[in-house]
């Protein structure tokens, strides 16, 4: 082996999902390529062409015949030489090809490995690379509109933005420690705390956005909590459509948690239907009101379902959820009327079902709006909250510089681990390890 290959392995897998299909693809890339191409193939490629070719494995022998595309370092994916193999999609056929790019000299990618390449290569920032798994995973048309974006950079841009104004308030802010001496006069410390002001109002946007996107791709946990035969069953029915769970008079119809997933205005929902709330001498169904109760924990949306007209259930709040109190059954209850902050719904009629849409998007933190949303994860926002917690202490630190610059210092460097300019070498293999193997 060459010594410009020992750097880095060629890494190669098969990038098609699992089982048969139509087409396969085997993917190939490093400092290898080259070779492999002229092992399985006799020849190299011409550049970024589709090329008809037939495979053959170490022995010679022909393996699949299809189509070849050679993408040479750096204007490829990831920055390296690539070479994809589009065969017949049977796993046998596909299985042969990497054994035969194995022999060949590569190695077999680990899950996330090519996009990680890109990452280091430059190709791609972290938020970037982050929402090529996004847009593969994403569960609503919503979702994969804002993965997009933030795999265009969008999002990238708006950190950056960020981190730009900070670096010009830093430097006026340093600029002035250079020179301790001098006593700041009040024309400085008005500008910087205006230009620390708009930089904060520009943190509150991107992160609103960001808390936004958040739901589209994580999703939503809403849990039907009540008494028995109050239409819990019924209204997972009527919100997701059509008949999932069983309807029966009988109490204790429900005995185990029914997850349905559904979507309303595309923000990714999943219904949680679960046993009735009640004492009950049935071991099977106590079973069940015990996994009621865990569900209630990790929900972020309750609905506490009542029949119209019956006393309320007294049922503690959800220690981190949003509560919505439904009263069913109204169609059996003319002239009822909620109380205050609670919905008045019929699962059979579909009165008032628009109105619970609409209170379970609210309670999950989703307004409806034009404006772009950034697909953002869970270290994103802790990483704009902990900016943002930096930028509210430097605001009381006017008047003492030194503690002033540290805390636009501090803010900075949170900012920066979204794109990936600080990230720990451990953080890399947590978000990497996540994604499919050959992407």
């Amino acid at each position: 082996m060459r010594a410009d290959e020992v750097a880095r392995d060629t890494i190669a897998a098969v990038a098609t999902a699992a089982g048969r299909g139509g087409i396969g693809i085997v993917r190939v890339s490093g400092p290898a390529v080259a070779r492999i191409a002229q092992a399985l193939l006799g020849r190299i490629p011409r550049p970024r062409q589709a090329t008809l070719a037939t495979f053959h494995d170490a022995r010679g022998e022909p393996i699949d015949e299809g189509l070849v595309l050679y993408f040479p370092a750096p204007r490829s994916y990831t920055g390296e030489a690539m070479l994809e193999l589009h065969g017949h999609g049977g796993p046998v056929v596909l299985q042969a090809l990497l054994t035969a790019c194995l022999d060949a000299g590569a190695r077999v990618a680990e899950p996330g490995e090519f996009t990680r390449r890109a990452y280091l290569e430059g190709k791609l920032d972290l938020a970037q690379a982050e929402a090529v798994a996004d847009l593969i995973d994403a569960s609503s048309r919503e979702a994969a509109r804002g993965a997009l974006r933030s795999l265009a950079g969008e999002f990238s841009a708006a950190i950056d933005t960020l981190r730009a104004r900070l670096v010009e308030l830093r430097a006026l802010t340093e600029g002035q420690l250079d020179f301790p001496e001098e006593e700041l006069d009040r024309m400085h410390r008005d500008d910087a705390a205006r230009r620390l002001a708009q930089v904060r109002q520009a943190l509150f946007e991107v992160l609103a956005k960001s808390r936004q996107g958040s739901l589209l791709r994580s999703g939503v946990h809403v849990v039907l909590a009540g008494r028995p035969n109050v239409g819990k069953s019924s209204l997972l029915n009527r919100l997701a459509g059509e008949e999932r769970a069983i309807v029966a008079p009988l109490p204790g119809t429900t005995r185990d948690a029914l997850r349905e997933p559904v979507q309303i205005d595309g923000v990714p929902l999943v219904l949680v239907d679960t046993a009735g709330l009640r004492e009950s001498p049935d071991e099977i169904e106590r079973l069940g009101i015990e996994r009621t109760r865990r569900e209630l924990g990790r929900a972020d949306v309750v609905i506490a379902v009542d029949e119209a007209g019956a006393p309320r259930m007294a049922m503690p709040d959800p220690p981190q959820a949003a509560r919505i109190d439904v009263y069913n059954k109204v169609d059996l209850r003319p002239g009822f009327v909620a109380p205050p902050g609670g919905l008045a719904v019929s699962a059979k009629t579909g009165q008032g079902i628009d109105k619970l849409r609409g209170a379970i998007l609210a309670a999950a933190g989703w307004a409806a709006s034009d404006e772009p949303v950034f697909l953002a994860r869970e270290r994103h926002l802790r990483a704009l909250a902990a900016a943002s917690e930096h930028l509210e202490r430097a605001q009381a630190e006017t008047d003492r510089w030194e503690l002033f610059a540290e805390e636009l210092r501090l803010a900075h460097q949170a900012l920066a681990t979204i794109t990936g300019e600080f990230s720990a070498d451990d953080l890399l293999g947590e978000i990497f390890g996540r994604f499919c193997i050959g992407k």
